[in-house]
């Protein structure tokens, strides 16, 4: 970045929550989460790493008790 300001992590630049809640929900819906978890669980949980569980066999719900 042009000012000096160095990120970390999971910051988002310039995106509207919003927006970024809805990708999030979509992500996990597609990975078999029912919709209303997905829309509780979306901002509190990396769903890569629910993403990589799923792909290797472990129950949805599983994945997310892990994940928390």
């Amino acid at each position: 970045m042009s000012d000096g300001t160095a990120l970390s992590g999971h910051e988002v630049i310039g995106h509207n929550d919003g927006l970024v809640h809805k990708w999030r929900v979509s992500q996990l819906t597609r990975l078999g989460i029912p919709r209303l978890l997905a829309e509780v669980y979306a901002d509190r949980l990396d769903w890569h790493q629910i993403a990589q569980l799923v792909q290797h066999g472990c129950p949805v719900r599983l994945a997310i008790r892990i994940a928390r």
